[in-house]
Order: C-alpha cells, then structure tokens, then sequence
C-alpha cells in the first residue's frame, strides 16, 4: 500500500543545505573563484557551453562551480538559463574561411597552404602525471605564440577544384531552431547538425568509433580540423548596416570519407561536418564521422543497420538532457506503481504453484 512520504520540504531543505556544505568543501581551503574556472578549466567551460547552446564563459564557469564540476549538471543550468533569455534577432553564419586560427591541421595534405599549426594541443604529449602542477612552477612559453591571422582557405577546396569530393548544396531553406521548435523526422541536415552540436561528447565518441569499426562501413580521414577565432555579426534592420557583436572560438572538422560511386554518380569522396563552441577536438570529429553516417540515404547508400546510419535512435537518444531526465525520474517515488508490479508478480506466483 501506498505510505505518504511527511517532512518533504524540510528533508528537501535539509538536503539543499548538506548539498551546499559539501560543494564549498573544506573552508580552510581558499574558495574557488569563477575566473580561476574560467581561465584555467578552459576545456570544460567549452564543453557546457557548447552542449549548453549559450556561449558566455562567465556562466558557464558559475555553472560548473555551482554543479560540483558535474559537467552534464553544469549544461542542464545553463540550458534552463537560456530558456529565459530574449531574442532580438538573428545573426548571418560566421565564416569560418576567416578564422583567426590558434590550431589548424590536416590528415590528408602534408604540405597545405597557411601551414600545418600544432597550436595548444595533447596530441603529442606523453600522458605522464606532471608532478611539478603541484607546487607553483614557472610555465614554459611557447616561442611563437601568434595565431594565423592570414585567410586560410579550407583544405576541402583542393578536392573540389578536382571534383573528387561531393559538392554541399545550398538549399537556401530558413533553418528550424530546434531549441524553440521540437525535433520531428524526418530531419533535414540543418536540424541534425543542431542536435550533434548540442549533443553528449562521450555518446557522440562511442557512435564515431563504431563507424570506424565497421558500423556504417565508412572509413573517414580529417581533411582539416581549425579551431580560431571568428567574429559574429549582426544586421541592424532600422539601419541596414552589419556590425560585429562579439568574437568567440569554435572548432570546425571536416572529414573526407570513402564512397565508390553509383550508376548516376562517379566514384568520389564524401564529407562530413562538424563544429562546436571552444576547443573541443572529439566533439567536432566525432560530430563530423556521425554526420556523415546519417547521410546515407542522400548520398545513395545502403542502409546496413547500423546504429550510426539510424537517425531516430541518434538524434533521439543523443541529447543528454533529455537522457539524464529520463534516468533520473527513476529515484523520485515510484511506490504505486512497485506495489502494482508486486501483486502482480505475486498472483502470477500464487497460479502457478496451484498448478505445478
């Protein structure tokens, strides 16, 4: 039978205070300012800001910090922040060709012009603890430490002078939000590129490595990975002039994936296309292999099953929001619905010892 739960609201405030207590942790130890989050966590506030749709490092370091540096719990903060924010327009797509790169290399092209630039990066560090952290320590400079600021033209380019790789159309469609306007499939590639921007990290991982493993048969290289800085503008209506509003960093992968042609088309690459907030190498890849297995159809592939290729299960299940919604409701109450289950399970039990 069902027992009333009493004393709720003072569990839940008791709850609240604990919670409070035990995020600031030891007050002997200094209190963690936002800037420190800010300026030295870097990869995580990029991470909330991104998956979070709200690009703001101040919040998202207050996020993170409110959070107990629960990553997903930070992105739930700033999403429910962002609900409460006006629109006042709409800005025309940043270009990319115009980064002001920190970062920029390329997998298919040795030499490329504006130069392969390692920029700050772990790829090439040994993974070994550094022990010096631990103590304040000079930090090591970088003997340049200048961005690109020349135009770079993106590396895809070369292949497209050849026509060896498939050409994006323009389909001058107005681009759903799908913050404001629910999801509904068939989605258009505009609409699916939204949600793996806004996606989980590690779920994105795990769907990229299967397609490399033979989940979608689709082999990928990063023809180039940029992560710069690019300015976003506005158009004022009431004086029709553009101005820029802000700069910010982004990443943007695009991988050259294998197809070998149809009767209708010759044998050519293939692209995928990824681009995040901040510095966020995986996410972007990642974004780029799934958006290129959820293509298939468009290009003229089979459909091999895999999880991948199947649009409804990513774009359904790749929101961790919505997943971490879902899995948490399982600890509120449930009492009704157990001691159903129970007298069912009982009376199926009662049959059938009657007819054992």
């Amino acid at each position: 039978m069902y027992v009333a739960v009493k004393g709720g609201e003072k569990a839940i405030e008791n709850a609240h205070n604990w919670l409070s207590e035990i995020r600031r942790g030891d007050v002997n130890v200094p209190n963690l300012e936002i800037d420190q989050i800010k300026e030295q966590l870097t990869l995580s506030v990029e991470r909330v800001m991104s998956e979070g749709s709200l690009y703001d490092t101040d919040l998202a370091a207050l996020a993170i910090k409110q959070s107990r540096g629960d990553l997903i719990e930070a992105i739930f903060l700033i999403r429910a922040y962002r609900t409460t924010l006006p629109r006042f327009g709409t800005s025309p797509p940043i270009k990319t060709e115009d980064m002001v790169c920190m970062r920029r290399i390329s997998a298919t092209y040795k030499d490329i012009p504006g130069k392969q630039k390692l920029g700050p990066t772990f790829d090439y560090t040994h993974r070994l603890l550094d022990f010096s952290l631990l103590a304040e320590g000079n930090i090591p400079k970088a003997e340049k430490r200048k961005v690109l600021k020349e135009k770079i033209p993106h590396v895809l380019r070369f292949l497209n002078k050849e026509g060896l790789i498939q050409k994006e159309k323009n389909n001058n469609y107005q681009p759903k939000d799908i913050t404001r306007n629910p999801l509904e499939f068939p989605a258009n590639r505009s609409e699916r590129l939204q949600s793996l921007s806004r996606a989980d990290e590690g779920f994105l991982l795990a769907l990229a490595y299967s397609t490399q493993r033979g989940y979608a048969r689709n082999h990928a290289f990063v023809g180039e990975l940029r992560i710069g800085y690019v300015k976003v503008k506005y158009n004022i209506p009431e004086l029709d002039i553009e101005i820029d509003i802000a700069e910010i960093i982004v990443t943007e992968c695009e991988s050259v994936n294998q197809f070998q042609g149809s009767k209708k088309t010759p044998a050519q690459f293939t692209r995928g296309y990824g681009l995040t907030f901040g510095q966020l190498e995986r996410k972007a890849v990642s974004m780029a292999l799934v958006d290129r297995a959820l293509r298939w159809k468009e290009i003229g592939e089979e459909f091999v099953g895999a999880p991948a290729q199947d649009e409804e299960f990513v774009l359904s299940h790749c929101d961790n929001i919505q997943a971490t919604g879902f899995l948490e409701h399982l600890k509120l109450p449930h009492y009704v619905d157990f001691q159903s289950e129970l007298e069912l399970v009982r009376r199926i039990r009662k049959e059938y010892e009657k007819n054992k």
